[in-house]
């Protein structure tokens, strides 16, 4: 197993270790490392593949640690709880393994918003879904804490497959070994194979995690292409990104029950024997929300923030799509759809 990261009592540097004391501690605590290394020695070039679901409350940093583990942002991210909202793949194809990540939307724990019951019920719908699928489950909290959001999330966790605990923003602990006696306490709610504090942000943790995960992957050819990243379509990410950038440049004034609908997408190649950036793909979206009110924050005054929520959502799309971009936003008004099942088929969720 590679190093853990670091444990100075002042703020970590990147390339600081673990105190002993914790050191010895983690490895008391890793419960199925026997062996491991061995059996992969063992296993020579055989392949392995298999599905991880990242969980956890929402806001914990899910998508982070996702595009993290994939080296390429295939998951939208922002400070709003409830940003991803769909099943989002993520494919990290390394020596002789494929990890499959997939990151859910945060389990659905306290938004009480009036008009939302089928959006959450949809949400923590495909949370459960991907859990009954699942080899390994990573579970995701804040390094030194646990709620009552992530207990909630904990209790729904399957009890016959390798769970293990991360701890996320361990750059925001001052004093590692305070994890010691929370560690104590997290072993006392749930049998967790591995414990791995990390900073999602950091790739040295994001490869560590997945040197870790390796090891409990069924021994199976792989699913995908080396190449692929996700089994999203260029045409889901043109409607993520322009969510996300929605909720950048809106803070909290708009209420998280806003969504992007993509009216048509149409993709019109180079000509022959040139680059594929002188292609060119046309967009027209819809951005859905409930209110007249929330219509006039999005289009701002003059229409210049929705302006600037388009071009920052064009500009990313041509750095991940390779080509150029023409890309048309309206905004329409759709009251109570977030609590109409059919209208939310209609929009696309599962």
């Amino acid at each position: 197993m590679s190093k853990k990261p670091a444990a100075p009592t002042s703020a970590p540097a990147a390339t600081d270790e673990l105190n002993p004391s914790l050191d010895a501690m983690l490895s008391t605590l890793s419960m199925a490392r026997k062996g491991g290394d061995a059996a992969q020695a063992a296993a020579g070039e055989t392949q392995r593949c298999g599905l991880i679901a990242i969980v956890g409350r929402p806001n914990v940093g899910k998508s982070t640690l996702l595009n993290a583990l994939v080296g390429q942002k295939v998951s939208i991210t922002s400070r709003k709880a409830q940003t991803t909202r769909h099943r989002i793949t993520g494919i990290r194809s390394d020596g002789d393994t494929q990890f499959v990540f997939v990151d859910t939307p945060g389990f659905q724990t306290r938004h009480t918003v009036r008009g939302t019951a089928a959006l959450n019920r949809n949400l923590n719908k495909t949370v459960q879904a991907t859990l009954s699928d699942v080899d390994v489950v990573l579970f995701l909290v804040e390094a030194g804490r646990y709620g009552p959001d992530d207990a909630q999330v904990l209790a729904m966790l399957p009890k016959d497959k390798p769970v293990i605990l991360v701890a996320n923003k361990l750059d925001m602990v001052n004093r590692r070994e305070d994890l010691f006696p929370w560690l104590q306490t997290m072993q006392g709610h749930h049998p967790f194979a591995e414990f791995i504090p990390l900073t999602a942000t950091k790739d040295e943790d994001a490869k560590r995690l997945a040197d870790v995960v390796r090891r409990y992957l069924p021994e199976q050819g792989w699913w995908y292409d080396a190449e692929a990243l996700t089994d999203r379509t260029d045409r889901f990410m043109v409607s993520e990104m322009i969510r996300e950038k929605l909720f950048r440049l809106t803070g909290d004034e708009l209420p998280y029950t806003s969504t992007v609908v993509i009216d048509s997408y149409k993709e019109e190649p180079p000509l022959p024997g040139k680059p594929k950036s002188t292609g060119l793909v046309r967009v027209a979206a819809t951005i859905i929300v409930e209110r007249d009110q929330h219509k006039g924050m999005i289009i701002g005054d003059k229409g210049e923030k929705l302006k600037r929520i388009g071009t920052e959502a064009r500009t990313e799309l041509e750095r991940l799509i390779g080509t150029k971009v023409f890309l048309e936003i309206w905004v329409k008004v759709r009251s109570g759809w977030a609590d109409d099942d059919a209208r939310l088929r209609t929009y696309g969720y599962e």
